[in-house]
């Protein structure tokens, strides 16, 4: 069958369109557009299947990768090449998105590998439990779980510099990294957490098409990939314009800046929500995953 006569699943919507990055559009249209949303079919395991967000750069050299078991869940280590400062290697545990129901930990390999190469940090990849089978708290637990074994275990067994963690994530991962952040404090002894590196993050699950409290669940209804009917302490927070979560990853940093914290929040013009993982493909993807990699970078200097 030819592009001309598949069926579009997900056309872009006359209210969105002219707002859209036109490099996105033109890519949703040959790609995105093409595939069932999952939101719109019966729930099955299967679902996870279905192919990931397309358009990533490729992936990084790094020294070496291996997956540990952890108590509940699995993580993937990846070490940069040659030896490790005499401090250790700063770490970044980076938590992929998927609405806690979707994503394993192959998900942005690239955003992943980059982190380490270019910031010389060991990147770990958390492959937490997943919803429906595994409801809440099950990925809050799995997630609290491996910033503690980080910091535990990680300078004996990873050659980890301990004091100098930071955690990041995409939209549900970047949920679920503010949530460890500010849980990683409440422990006993508390874990220093130096960075957040929060990409499209869902904050309140408050939120609603109403528009009343976030105008952006209003505005972009319509908006592609991540619309309603799909949805239903030194931070940087990176939103996107036609994202329906861009009010209240804005409203989450804003309220960190009057709490005294620094925090850098920035808005990708003309994009939607999935656009980190597109970086092979189009301009505001890699000044996005650009800037996220320097925020990250800046921190580990800076602790």
């Amino acid at each position: 069958m030819s592009e001309n006569t598949q069926t579009i699943h997900q056309p872009i919507h006359p209210d969105i369109l002219p707002r859209l990055d036109p490099e996105y559009a033109d890519f949703h249209n040959k790609t995105t557009a093409l595939v069932v949303p999952p939101h719109t079919i019966p729930w099955h395991p299967d679902i996870r299947k279905l192919p990931v967000v397309p358009g990533s750069s490729p992936v990084s050299k790094v020294g070496s990768v291996k997956d540990l078991a952890m108590q509940n869940c699995k993580i993937r280590v990846y070490t940069p090449e040659g030896g490790p400062p005499a401090e250790g290697w700063p770490v970044f545990l980076y938590i992929h998105g998927g609405g806690w129901t979707l994503g394993s930990l192959d998900t942005q390999t690239s955003f992943a590998t980059r982190q380490c190469k270019e910031n010389n940090c060991i990147t770990i990849c958390l492959d937490y439990r997943l919803a429906p089978e595994n409801p809440y708290p099950a990925a809050v637990e799995d997630t609290v779980d491996t910033v503690q074994w980080i910091y535990q275990h990680g300078k004996a067994e990873l050659n980890a510099n301990v004091n100098k963690i930071a955690v990041g994530g995409s939209s549900s991962g970047g949920n679920l990294a503010a949530i460890v952040a500010l849980k990683a404090q409440e422990l006993s002894p508390p874990i220093p957490i130096i960075f957040q590196l929060l990409i499209v993050p869902v904050i309140d699950n408050t939120a609603s098409d109403s528009g009343d409290v976030y105008p952006s669940w209003k505005e972009m209804q319509h908006t592609t990939w991540l619309n309603t009917g799909r949805m239903m302490w030194f931070p940087w927070v990176g939103v996107c314009e036609l994202d329906i979560l861009r009010d209240e990853g804005i409203a989450y940093g804003e309220k960190l800046r009057g709490s005294g914290v620094t925090v850098e929040i920035k808005t990708y013009k003309g994009a939607p929500h999935p656009i980190l993982g597109m970086d092979g493909v189009m301009a505001v993807a890699r000044t996005m995953v650009a800037d996220a990699t320097k925020a990250l970078g800046d921190a580990f200097k800076a602790a």
